[in-house]
C-alpha cells in the first residue's frame, strides 16, 4: 500500500500504487461501463486491425489516403488499448489499482498519441484538398517521399508534446497522495493529486492544447474552405457526389475526435465536472476510436472490393 510521507519526500513515495476511483461507489454503473468498454474495444481491435492489413497487402490501396489512414487505425488502436485492458480489470477487482511504471506509460503514450492524431487528421485533409482541388497534380503533389514526412512529423510532434507534459507532471511533489479521481493516468487527473500549486502546469497544458487541438482544427476548416468552392464549381451533381463522398468520412471522424477532446482539455483542469470529465475521456478513448474504422468503411467501395479480395485468396 501507498505510504504516507512528507513533501520531501513526495518524489519517492508514488513509487509504489496508484488507486483509480473511477467509478467504485456505484458498482452498477461500473458493471454497464465494463460491457460498453468491452464491446467497443473488441470492436475497436477488430475493425482496425482488419483495415490495417487489408490496406497492408492491397496494392490497389497503396495510395496516399489508405496510407494516412492506416496510421490512424494503429493510433486509434493502441490509444485504446493503452487504456483498456487495465480498466475492464479494475472493474472487476476490489483494489482498484495501478503500478507506477503503468501509470506512467498510460500517461505518457496516452498524451502522445491523441496529440499524433491531432496532426495527422489536419494531414489528412490537406490530403483531400490536394485530391479534389489539384486531382491531375495530386500524385506529384502527394508523393510517396512527402507522405513519409508527414506522417513521420506528426508522431514525433505528438510524442514530443508528450514528452513534455510527463516530465512536468512528474516532477511535482504528491505528499502522499495516490488516488486518481478517473478510470486511468491522464495529466489533469494526476495534477490535482499535486500538493503547490499547478498553475505552470496547467498554462502550459493549455497552451498545448490550443496549438495541437485549435491550430489544427483551424488549418481543417481552410482545407475544407477551399474543397466547398472547388465542389461548388463542378457542375455535374454525380461529380459534386464523388468529391463530397471522399471527404465525408473524414468530416465526421474529426467532428467527433475534435468536439470530445476540446470540450475535455480546453479548460483548466480546476474546472473539471468529476463525472463529465470521465465519461467525456471514455467516450474519445473508446467510443470514436471504435467508430472510426466503420465511418471509413461503411460506404467505401474501394475498401470493400479489398475485404473481398482478401478473403478470396484465403
Amino acid at each position: 500500500m501507498y505510504r504516507e510521507t512528507s513533501c520531501e519526500e513526495s518524489n519517492q513515495s508514488y513509487q509504489g500504487e496508484f488507486i483509480l476511483l473511477g467509478v467504485a461507489d456505484r458498482p452498477r454503473l461500473e458493471m454497464v461501463l465494463f460491457a460498453i468498454i468491452l464491446i467497443c474495444y473488441m470492436m475497436n481491435l477488430v475493425g482496425n486491425t482488419t483495415i490495417i492489413v487489408v490496406l497492408l497487402l492491397d496494392p490497389h490501396l497503396h495510395t496516399p489516403m489508405y496510407f494516412f489512414l492506416s496510421n490512424l487505425s494503429f493510433i486509434d488502436l493502441c490509444f485504446s488499448t493503452s487504456y483498456g485492458p487495465q480498466m475492464l480489470v479494475n472493474f472487476w477487482r476490489t483494489s482498484k489499482t495501478i503500478t507506477y511504471s503503468a501509470c506512467l506509460v498510460q500517461l505518457y503514450t496516452a498524451h502522445a498519441l491523441g496529440s499524433t492524431e491531432c496532426i495527422l487528421l489536419a494531414i489528412m485533409a490537406y490530403d483531400r484538398y490536394a485530391a479534389v482541388c489539384h486531382p491531375l497534380h495530386y500524385t506529384t503533389i502527394m508523393n510517396h517521399s512527402l507522405c513519409i514526412k508527414m506522417a513521420a512529423f506528426s508522431w514525433f510532434s505528438g510524442f514530443s508534446n508528450s514528452l513534455v507534459h510527463t516530465m512536468m507532471t512528474l516532477r511535482l511533489p504528491l505528499c502522499g497522495q495516490n488516488k486518481i479521481d478517473h478510470f486511468f493516468c491522464d495529466v489533469p487527473a494526476f495534477l490535482k493529486l499535486a500538493c503547490v500549486d499547478t498553475s505552470l502546469n496547467e498554462a502550459v497544458l493549455f497552451s498545448a492544447s490550443v496549438v495541437f487541438l485549435l491550430v489544427p482544427l483551424g488549418l481543417i476548416a481552410v482545407s475544407y474552405g477551399y474543397i466547398a468552392a472547388a465542389v461548388l464549381r463542378i457542375r455535374s451533381a454525380e461529380g459534386r457526389r464523388k468529391a463530397f463522398n471522399t471527404c465525408a468520412s473524414h468530416l465526421v471522424v474529426v467532428s467527433l475526435f475534435y468536439g470530445t477532446i476540446i470540450f475535455s482539455y480546453l479548460q483548466p483542469p480546476s474546472n473539471y465536472s468529476r463525472d463529465q470529465s470521465k465519461m467525456i475521456s471514455l467516450f474519445y478513448a473508446f467510443v470514436t476510436t471504435m467508430l472510426n474504422p466503420l465511418i471509413y468503411t461503411l460506404k467505401n467501395k474501394e475498401v470493400h472490393k479489398a475485404m473481398r479480395r482478401a478473403v478470396k485468396k484465403n
